[in-house]
């Protein structure tokens, strides 16, 4: 199989077992839930594409336009985890909380027909930017580390 690609999806399962370890630090409760969210520390999408896009350079060195097509693809998903889709989680939030304070209202005005949601829309969407940049360092050094590896196999 593509060494590429190997080395991108590990990267990304490592990131997102990561969150574990980091959820258990903020809170101190050990939960498998983030394993499978998208959102939270580190960003496994910025490991991913950093990890590709570094693993490509080492090989192809940085003037082959694999490179350039790596590092431009993994610029737009760092940018667009930590700006589009952390302010629609923002804005869910926002919206969460005005269903909860127009249901608290409902009852008091009978006549507002108010019918809750049954689901909330999810908040954990995106990234903050120092989500982000944990997740493209280890994604960099994952990818440098993969290239290496490689490189000493191939050396023997």
């Amino acid at each position: 199989m593509n060494r590429g690609i190997i080395t991108s999806l590990s990267a990304i399962i490592i990131a997102q077992g990561l969150k574990i370890a980091t959820h258990k630090k903020i809170s101190g409760n050990w939960d498998w839930k983030p394993i499978l969210q998208t959102g939270g520390m580190p960003s496994s999408h910025s490991a991913g594409v950093a990890s590709l896009a570094t693993y490509v350079a080492a090989n192809r060195g940085t003037r082959h336009i694999e490179t350039a097509l790596a590092v431009v693809f993994g610029t737009i998903v760092m940018y667009d985890a930590q700006g589009i889709r952390r302010h629609t989680g923002e804005i869910a939030r926002l919206v969460n909380d005005l269903e909860d304070n127009i249901e608290a209202i409902s009852t008091d005005y009978p006549s507002l027909e108010f019918v809750k949601q049954e689901k909330e829309l999810k908040e954990l969407l995106g990234h903050q930017p120092a989500e982000v940049a944990v997740g493209a360092l280890f994604g960099f050094l994952y990818g440098l580390a993969s290239a290496k590896l490689e490189d000493r196999k191939h050396g023997e």
